[in-house]
């Protein structure tokens, strides 16, 4: 079987768990070596031997990507170890809930800080490698890059802005040999649905598991193949190109779905 990332270097921030971790086995599957980052070290090394079993090398480093020079350690790191990068997958996130008169001025600043301006950061130093090698950055957004979704308002307008940025960086990037993937994740079983405001894995938030979610590891699979591809947008799951599609063409079905039918707990009037 053709490896179609053989002795290509990859780096995935939030790379300890989830669809990073899935990423990281597939890109290792597929010949490249890969380097993870992530604040959690335990996580890290975990998947460094995963990534090891497929008889790949594996880097792990830990890194906040709300630290600008976390990030630029890490780049350091990775051209020290091998010389250079040929994809940087910008996949770090933080999840919030709650409605907007509910959340602190301290929690949209921290979730802007990872999911935003961690990305564009990631981005921004990752670049001057890409271009040396004509490599392939990506942004992992999410479905709900497209549509609004009452008590996710913090969480859904750093997808918005993950979107914009990557749609920018297309255009910005014409004919510099680096292309620019929006990848857009629907449901998938990992533990990103458990973290709590707090960042930490709540046994009271339930995964996202339903009959339109997704392994990680199909997830992942199927990523690595727009990635490949170098396509500019790639929605995954066909429930999330419904909802992306719908979010885009006709948002006052979504509005409709979401106030009509009480879904996610919505005030009706006079509450």
């Amino acid at each position: 079987m053709k490896k179609i990332f053989n002795n290509k270097v990859v780096w995935i921030t939030g790379g300890g768990s989830g669809l990073g971790k899935a990423l990281a086995v597939q890109f290792a599957r597929n010949g490249a070596k890969v380097v993870i980052s992530g604040r959690r070290e335990n996580k890290l090394n975990d998947a460094v031997r995963e990534i090891e079993k497929e008889n790949s090398q594996g880097l792990a480093i830990q890194c906040d990507v709300a630290k600008e020079e976390d990030i630029i350690y890490a780049v350091s790191q990775i051209i020290s170890s091998f010389g250079q990068l040929d994809v940087a997958i910008a996949n770090a996130a933080i999840p919030m809930t709650g409605k907007i008169d509910e959340l602190y001025k301290e929690q949209w600043s921290r979730i802007f800080e990872v999911n935003v301006i961690g990305l564009a950061m990631t981005a921004k130093h990752s670049i001057p490698e890409l271009r040396k090698t004509k490599g392939r950055l990506v942004l992992v957004g999410s479905a709900a890059s497209m549509l609004a979704v009452p008590g996710y308002s913090a969480y859904t307008a750093t997808k918005y802005a993950m979107r914009a940025i990557g749609q920018t960086l297309s255009m910005e990037l014409y004919k510099s040999g680096v292309s620019c993937t929006n990848i857009y994740p629907g449901y998938m079983s990992t533990e990103f649905a458990q973290i709590d405001n707090k960042g930490e894995i709540s046994t009271e938030q339930q995964k996202w598991d339903n009959p339109y979610t997704w392994t990680a590891e199909k997830s992942a699979k199927v990523s690595m193949g727009a990635i490949y591809k170098r396509k500019k947008e790639y929605v995954l799951t066909g429930f999330g190109k419904t909802l992306a599609w719908l979010g885009r063409h006709f948002p006052g079905v979504i509005h409709y779905i979401f106030t009509h039918f009480n879904m996610l707990g919505i005030e009706k009037p006079g509450n």
